[in-house]
């Protein structure tokens, strides 16, 4: 019988030391922490019929920081920013401006090269993927 625990103390022993620790992260702004860290962006993407409406949300990053590729089906959008100028004689306490490299990508499996087209406006990346015509691959086989 010395064995044996009770539903209540098993309840308290082992359940709520981890609601604990949700109560702790909840707490916590991950979501500031991580944006300003990691360096990543926020991406949809919208299939229109015909073809992909991508977006990407990239404020403070021009044309030339962003490279675009579409290889077999995967649409990667990778962005390369650095600060040029150098600023000496700063005391910076805090600085979350800088260097930082992003990549996201998703596979498109009928996107087309043909009539892909992309723009920069208002720190919106926008990108329109057509789709290829489905091809029939069955053949009919007649039996002799």
């Amino acid at each position: 019988m010395a064995g044996i625990t009770r539903y209540n103390n098993y309840d308290r022993s082992f359940i709520r030391p981890f609601e604990m620790l949700d109560e702790i992260f909840s707490a916590l702004p991950i979501g500031t922490l991580a944006t300003a860290s990691v360096g990543t962006f926020k991406m949809n993407v919208e299939d229109t019929g015909t073809s992909y409406a991508v977006t990407a949300e990239l404020p403070g990053v021009t044309r030339e920081q962003i490279d675009v590729e579409l290889n077999e089906g995967n649409l990667s959008i990778t962005i390369n920013k650095k600060e040029v100028e150098e600023e000496k004689g700063k005391n910076y306490l805090l600085k979350e401006t800088g260097e930082w490299t992003a990549t996201r990508s998703i596979y498109l499996k009928d996107a087309a090269i043909e009539g892909l087209s992309a723009k920069l406006e208002d720190g919106v990346l926008s990108i329109n993927v057509p789709k290829v015509e489905a091809k029939v691959n069955v053949t009919k086989v007649n039996i002799d």
